[in-house]
């Protein structure tokens, strides 16, 4: 790979000995935020675009971002991808997607627990956020290790980060803004419940190996593994996410924050279902459909 084009701004090296990555897919509505969230902050940040058809690109190298393009082919490729090629010169790698944002709570704890030198991961809360409301509802989520000690699960959708050493959890959210209004949530949704009913029929073997006792990753896996076989299951699912998970304290928001999960998982069971009727795949856009940016780097396939 050759030097990673960065046009005339450069990134100002943060507190942080953290090189962020991201990749984007049309993520000009999320870059600028997402950059000033971390100015100051990083010591580094790349973006792998797959020729996105907005003003994406435009915006990483106005801010110094190192950025190359590469055709998405699923998220845990595209992933390994940026850990095994990207020359992070960080002693710590970050993952981050464009509409999240870190807590001042969390970059603080991040920080400390980096120069405490007691682990090699760092996992935290993600907190949900829908119609820009921020919902009482968190995920556990690893996004932070040692550059070198992380890989990806080979999978389409919904890849997980494994870390070869000690995990351990800082206090501290991250925002997860997911969209900016609700079509755009439903188109995302719509693509992602698609990709995911592929993945099933195409490979039914899940990224983790499920485990009722487990830990968390293993234990949702094995809930994932057995749900289309549980009677009155949307209820239970919409109980589960309003009830359980709380989001009825969200009010009218999270009432529906709940409603909307819901029916993804039954978008993913009906297109499973046409799939074995039909005997078609759904149809779906090539993820960056646009054109290689003559500014940055184009990574091909051999």
């Amino acid at each position: 790979m050759s030097k990673l084009t960065t046009e005339e701004s450069i990134w100002e090296p943060g507190v942080a000995p953290i090189a962020v990555v991201m990749i984007s897919l049309n993520e000009g509505h999320n870059l600028e935020a997402v950059l000033a969230n971390l100015k100051g902050w990083a010591q580094e940040v790349f973006l792998i675009d797959s020729f996105s058809q907005d003003n994406t690109v435009d915006i990483a190298l106005r801010h110094g971002v190192q950025v190359v393009q590469r055709r998405f082919e699923g998220f845990g490729d595209q992933w390994n991808f940026a850990l095994k090629k990207l020359p992070i010169t960080a002693q710590w790698t970050m993952k981050i997607d464009p509409d999240e944002r870190l807590s001042q709570e969390l970059k603080n704890n991040i920080v400390s627990s980096i120069e405490s030198g007691s682990c090699d991961g760092i996992e935290f809360d993600r907190r949900w956020c829908l119609m820009s409301t921020p919902l009482p509802i968190h995920d556990r989520v690893l996004r932070v290790w040692r550059t070198g000690l992380c890989t990806f699960s080979e999978v389409s959708v919904n890849e997980h980060p494994m870390v070869n050493g000690k995990v351990k959890f800082v206090s501290g959210d991250m925002d997860h803004l997911d969209s900016p209004d609700l079509d755009h949530w439903i188109q995302k949704q719509n693509k992602y419940s698609s990709a995911e009913a592929i993945a099933s029929f195409s490979a039914p073997e899940l990224s983790v190996k499920p485990s009722l006792l487990g830990n968390s990753l293993e234990r949702r896996m094995w809930f994932k593994h057995h749900f289309y076989s549980v009677p009155a299951r949307y209820k239970l699912l919409f109980l589960y996410f309003f009830v359980y998970r709380g989001l009825w304290r969200g009010g009218l928001v999270g009432y529906h924050c709940a409603r909307l999960w819901t029916e993804v998982y039954r978008w993913k069971e009906l297109k499973i279902l046409e799939i074995k009727i039909t005997g078609h795949m759904p149809k779906q856009k090539l993820h960056g459909p646009g054109q290689p940016d003559p500014r940055v780097d184009t990574i091909t396939r051999k």
